[in-house]
């Protein structure tokens, strides 16, 4: 009887160990840097998961501007779509606006369009520090209409297009160099 009191005793202290534990635990996020511009803000992690819910969800990225100079719909080239609309998240706004590079943090969605003007997918990059220095610490995904993933993270096909303008920070849409 002595040795289940002390096994219950430990299970107990264990168990309540690990709730409290759990309960303190903030979730994993990137920490808004220093050097991003724009109001502080917790940023998703670079998981196609994570990034979908923040676009979706926490930060919809229907309410954030569109690339300057660029309306919806505007023409577009394959691989993407016959047309194409840009949002961009404000820290990527003011990056575009300071033509230095995009800044840590920076968010460009791109809804991608049939020539019918039926959107077919939505391509995201999201620059996070220390991510892919080679490939600019840009995180890619690809959804399709229906926020379904079809490809992310160091996505081959991405980087081999878009390290063609690795010296505008791996963006075609605009000069942000």
């Amino acid at each position: 009887m002595k040795k289940i009191n002390i096994l219950l005793s430990v299970l107990i202290v264990t168990f309540s160990i690990a709730v409290y534990a759990f309960a303190g635990h903030e979730h994993m996020v990137i920490p808004y840097e220093s050097q991003a511009i724009g109001e502080k803000t917790t940023m998703p992690l670079p998981a196609a998961g994570d990034l979908r819910n923040h676009l979706i969800g926490h930060m919809p990225y229907k309410k954030w501007a569109l690339w300057p100079g660029k309306g919806e719909q505007f023409k577009g080239t394959e691989p993407h779509g016959s047309l194409l609309t840009n949002y961009v998240n404000d820290i990527a706004l003011e990056s575009i606006k300071q033509k230095k590079g995009m800044a840590n943090n920076s968010i460009i969605v791109k809804e991608n369009y049939a020539p019918n003007k039926k959107l077919v997918a939505v391509t995201a990059m999201y620059k996070v520090k220390g991510y892919d220095p080679e490939g600019g610490d840009w995180f890619w995904v690809k959804y399709d209409a229906n926020f379904e993933v079809l490809a992310e993270g160091k996505v081959k096909g991405c980087l081999a297009c878009h390290s063609t303008v690795k010296d505008n920070d791996f963006i075609f849409t605009d000069k942000v160099k």
